[in-house]
C-alpha cells in the first residue's frame, strides 16, 4: 500500500474529525457568512499534480485555505437564487452517511439501498397525495427526471406507430410534436438528448400577464393536429414566477387528444405537501410522467430529483439493462438496474427517506407555508416602497420586482452592489422583455428576520444604484 494511504488509514477518524470541524464552521457560519462567493479574477482553474502525495489532512488544509473563502452561503437562509434549498440536519447527516456506506444503489440483492430508494419514492409519493399505483426513482435533477419522461414519451409514441422505438430506434417515424407553455429549459434539453429533437417543441401563448399556458389555445393547436399522437408539457410552477398550468383542464383534453402527459413539478411539486396549496397542482393525477426535485423545497442535498410514471412497463422497454454479468429484472419497482439511465447509482435516497421520516407531513407542510408566508411578506415591503415596484404576483414562495423608476442600468448596478455586499443573493431574470430580480424562498432556515435583513439592504443598495455618486 503506498505510504500515504497507509498513513490515512491509520489516521481515519482523525481525518473525518477534521471534516466534521471544517463542516461545523461552515454551518455555524452562514447566518452571518456573505451569501455570494466573489471569485478573484485570475483564478486559475488548474493545479500541479503532486508526484508523491499530500495526504488527506494536508489536501484538507489546502482547500480549507485556498477554496472555503470562496464558497457561497448557498446552504444559508438568505440565499433566494434560483431555486436553491439547504439541506436539513437529517438530510444532511445522511449525506454524510451516503459517502460512507458507498452502495451502489441499483437494485435489491446485496444491499438493501434499492428497497431504501422504493421507501423514500413512495413516502415522497404519500406526501404529495399522488397516486398509489405510480412508480418512480431517484435521479440527479430535474433535466434527468425530464429527460426520463421524455424517453418514456418516446416509447409510448413509437407503439402508437405499431414500433418498438428501443428496438428499432426513432428513424423512419414521423416526428413527434411536443406542445408547452413556459416550459423550463431542461424539456429543450431532455428532447435534444432523446432524439425527439428541441426543433419538435412548440410553445403555445400564455395567458394573460401570466406564464400559465392558454389551455384554449392547446386545444386549437390540438385540433389542428388532427388526431396524431403527441406529447403534451405542462408547468407545475415555472422557475421564473412560480405560476402553475391548469393541469385538471388539460387533463380534460386527454378525452378527446391522444396525447402522452408529462408534467414538470420540480419546483412546485412540493407545493402539495400543504393542504392550503395542494390544489394548484389539482388534475396532476391524469400525468403519464411527472418531475419532482428534493434538492430544492424539500432541502436535501444536491443531488437528488425523482421521476414518476404511471407506466412502469414502457420504462422496462427504455432502460432494461442487457449482459451476461447482471442478472435479469425480477422484482422490476425497485430494480433501478433497468429502470435508470445510469448503471451505477448513487445511494442518494437515503437523505430523502431520512428527512421525510425526520419531519413528516407536519413539519414539511410547515416548510412550504412559512417560506410562502415569508414571501408574501417581502412582496408587501417592496411594493409599499416607493423605490420599487413588483413584477409579477407572489403567488407562492417567488418575489418578482424591479425598480420603480424601469432604470435598467440602476437595477443592473443593484444586483452588482447586492452580490459584492453579502446580505442575500438574488437571480436576476427577464419577464415579458423587462429585467427584473427574483427571489425564491426555499430554505428551511429562512424567517421573516431574514426577509427584513435583505429588504433593508435592498434599500440601501437600490438608494445608491439610483442615485450613483458621480
Amino acid at each position: 500500500m503506498h505510504p500515504m494511504l497507509s498513513s490515512d488509514l491509520a489516521d481515519f477518524d482523525a481525518i473525518l474529525d477534521r471534516a466534521r470541524e471544517m463542516a461545523g464552521t461552515y454551518l455555524h457560519e452562514l447566518p452571518q457568512r456573505s451569501v455570494a462567493a466573489n471569485l478573484p479574477a485570475d483564478l486559475s482553474l488548474r493545479t500541479p499534480l503532486p508526484t508523491h502525495g499530500l495526504g488527506a489532512h494536508a489536501a484538507l488544509q489546502r482547500f480549507e485555505q485556498d477554496w472555503v473563502p470562496l464558497m457561497s452561503g448557498s446552504p444559508g437562509p438568505r440565499y433566494f437564487g434560483f431555486v436553491v434549498g439547504g439541506a436539513t440536519p437529517a438530510a444532511l447527516a445522511a449525506d454524510w452517511l451516503v459517502s460512507s456506506y458507498d452502495q451502489n444503489a441499483q437494485r435489491n440483492g446485496d444491499t438493501g439501498a434499492a428497497a431504501i430508494e422504493a421507501q423514500a419514492v413512495d413516502l415522497l409519493r404519500q406526501l404529495l397525495h399522488w397516486p398509489e399505483h405510480w412508480t418512480g426513482l431517484c435521479v440527479t435533477g430535474a433535466t434527468m427526471a425530464n429527460y426520463v419522461g421524455m424517453a418514456l414519451a418516446r416509447q409510448w409514441y413509437g407503439k402508437q406507430h405499431g414500433r418498438d422505438v428501443a428496438v428499432d430506434g426513432v428513424w423512419g417515424l414521423p416526428p413527434m410534436a411536443v406542445f408547452a407553455g413556459a416550459s423550463h429549459s431542461s424539456t429543450s434539453k431532455a428532447l435534444s438528448m432523446t432524439g425527439i429533437g428541441h426543433g419538435q417543441l412548440h410553445a403555445l401563448p400564455l395567458l394573460p400577464g401570466r406564464e400559465a399556458l392558454d389551455v384554449a389555445a392547446l386545444e386549437r393547436a390540438l385540433a389542428a393536429h388532427g388526431g396524431a399522437p403527441c406529447t403534451v408539457v405542462a408547468s407545475a410552477g415555472t422557475v421564473n414566477t412560480v405560476d402553475f398550468d391548469d393541469l385538471a383542464a388539460i387533463a380534460a383534453l386527454k378525452a378527446r387528444h391522444p396525447f402522452w402527459l408529462h408534467v414538470d413539478a420540480a419546483f412546485g411539486g412540493i407545493a402539495a405537501a400543504s393542504d392550503k396549496y395542494r390544489g394548484l397542482l389539482a388534475g396532476i393525477e391524469a400525468a403519464d410522467s411527472v418531475t419532482v426535485d428534493a434538492h430544492k423545497w424539500l432541502n436535501v442535498p444536491y443531488d437528488c430529483a425523482l421521476t414518476y410514471t404511471a407506466h412502469l412497463p414502457l420504462q422496462l422497454e427504455v432502460f432494461q439493462n442487457r449482459s451476461a454479468y447482471l442478472p435479469a429484472p425480477l422484482a422490476v419497482e425497485d430494480n433501478y438496474l433497468h429502470l435508470a439511465p445510469e448503471n451505477s447509482r448513487r445511494f442518494r435516497a437515503l437523505p430523502l427517506w431520512m428527512t421525510l421520516l425526520a419531519y413528516g407531513r407536519e413539519g414539511h407542510a410547515e416548510l412550504v407555508e412559512r417560506n410562502c408566508a415569508s414571501a408574501r411578506y417581502l412582496g408587501e415591503l417592496l411594493a409599499a416602497d416607493p423605490l420599487f415596484r413588483l413584477a409579477a404576483p407572489v403567488r407562492l414562495n417567488v418575489v418578482c420586482f424591479t425598480l420603480a423608476n424601469g432604470d435598467a442600468a440602476a437595477l443592473q448596478r443593484l444586483h452588482k452592489a447586492l452580490h459584492e455586499d453579502g446580505t442575500a443573493y438574488l437571480s436576476p431574470s427577464v419577464l415579458d422583455g423587462q429585467p427584473m430580480l427574483r427571489a425564491a424562498l426555499c430554505n428551511w432556515r429562512t424567517t421573516d428576520a431574514d426577509v427584513e435583513q435583505t429588504y433593508v439592504a435592498l434599500k440601501r443598495l437600490a438608494t445608491a444604484a439610483v442615485h450613483p455618486s458621480p
